[in-house]
């Protein structure tokens, strides 16, 4: 009689709901505690970090950088520093990715640890557009062609559960002795990973992710072939566009926010003149504005590199001219013969205003040899971009260090990979863990 009456109770309170409630709860507290979980990472090709940047803001831990640039591996370092970690000296590793001993160098780095994810992308010099206009053989002598080889090594070695590898749009044609480059990576990086093959899906706008730059970039990810829980096409539906950029239509533009632009980026910078220095110990930080929150805090802190470069006259007045009138430089040269260079120009892009209104034109490693297809908009200032101005187009935080001279600085940033598009990637990978 008690044991009916026990089972009786059982049916009367819905046991079946119970348990899928409880189950509920159970799954709830593993995604919790997935979701708290630190996982590691290690950074190829790493330069000053801005693709590190995006996973330790979604809370990755980092085991190993390789970076051959030494102003780079400083920065790498103070960034390591600045979020509390102990060992940067060893985990930034200052080295040729293709010497012999690379793997033993990370081995010592990683200690033991397990490596969740390998991101990075080789250096673009050969693969750009602009870099195989330069030169006479169109690129394909270049070592750099097959750095790719390294990261798929490394990668290899590790077999971590995913990867990111980064690069520049000129991947899709770049040839060596007239063959595809691209598929060469694809092959390489998909015989132990699932990667995407369809070409449309791999390019990325990283101002559809509210960085103030029309930066397009390749993102080839993979998860390897023994996970069964995640479908690729998963990975890349994740990842979310938070924006619209100037060139979406109508229709792609519905339920995303406006592109964020050259105002929101940089307009409450301290004016600045070429040749000075406005950085101070003591800036108070409006944080006015969604973007200026993503990347700073509010209140008065330290204003670092808000450095400019000299510039002549001559060049003043062609800034000046080409902002009054929205000129291109094309158009100024034609409508003020008085104005043109002195030596030959090719491109009518040699100079290029960064317009308030809109994103910037992707921020070149060029930028450190010469900025002026990065001109501010404010006539009254009639300069380049300063390096705390470029950092901010990239999105890097305010409180970022970059280490080396000037120049280094610049060409770091150009480099980079911007950082809060970098946590879109992070944020997608982490949510592919807790699956």
């Amino acid at each position: 009689m008690h044991i009916k009456n026990f089972q009786f109770s059982f049916k009367n309170h819905n046991f079946e709901d119970y348990l899928g409630e409880n189950a509920l709860k159970k799954n709830n507290m593993a995604r919790k505690a997935q979701n708290k979980k630190k996982y590691t990472f290690i950074d190829l090709f790493a330069g000053c970090g801005g693709l590190s940047e995006g996973f330790y803001r979604q809370g990755f831990q980092a085991v190993a950088h390789i970076e051959i640039d030494h102003s780079a591996c400083d920065t790498l370092r103070e960034r390591m520093r600045h979020y509390g970690y102990k060992n940067a000296e060893n985990e930034v590793i200052e080295a040729d990715i293709t010497s012999e001993d690379t793997i033993d160098k990370i081995e010592n780095a990683v200690n033991g640890r397990t490596v969740d994810i390998i991101i990075g992308g080789p250096p673009c010099q050969a693969y750009s557009t602009a870099g195989r206009v330069r030169d006479k053989e169109g690129m394909e002598k270049d070592a750099r062609n097959f750095l790719f080889e390294s990261y798929v090594k490394i990668l290899e070695y590790y077999k971590p559960k995913l990867f990111v590898f980064e690069n520049v749009t000129g991947l899709l044609s770049a040839k060596v002795k007239g063959k595809p480059i691209l598929p060469m990576v694809m092959s390489a990086l998909g015989r132990h990973y699932n990667i995407c093959n369809d070409l449309r899906r791999i390019v990325f706008n990283t101002a559809d992710y509210g960085v103030p730059q029309i930066r397009k970039r390749i993102i080839l990810m993979g998860i390897r072939k023994d996970i069964s829980s995640i479908e690729i096409s998963d990975l890349y539906d994740s990842i979310k566009k938070t924006h619209y950029d100037p060139e979406m239509s109508e229709h792609e533009r519905k339920g995303l926010k406006r592109y964020v632009d050259v105002h929101d980026a940089i307009s409450d910078l301290p004016f600045v003149l070429p040749g000075q220095d406005a950085s101070t110990d003591n800036y108070v930080y409006p944080c006015n504005n969604e973007f200026l929150q993503a990347i700073g805090k509010p209140g008065n802190h330290p204003l670092m590199d808000h450095i400019c470069r000299k510039h002549n006259d001559t060049d003043r007045e062609r800034f000046r001219v080409m902002i009054e009138n929205h000129w291109s430089f094309g158009e100024m040269r034609r409508a003020r013969p008085d104005l043109e260079h002195e030596h030959a120009r090719v491109f009518d892009n040699s100079y290029v205003v960064q317009w308030w209104d809109l994103p910037s034109k992707t921020i070149l490693a060029h930028i450190h040899k010469d900025g002026f297809q990065f001109i501010h908009p404010d006539i009254a200032q009639a300069r380049t971009f300063t390096v705390r101005e470029a950092a901010r187009i990239q999105s890097f935080p305010d409180d970022f260090v970059f280490c080396g001279s000037r120049g280094d600085k610049y060409k770091q940033i150009g480099n980079a990979v911007p950082c809060l598009f970098a946590e879109a990637l992070a944020r997608d990978c982490r949510l592919m863990f807790s699956i």
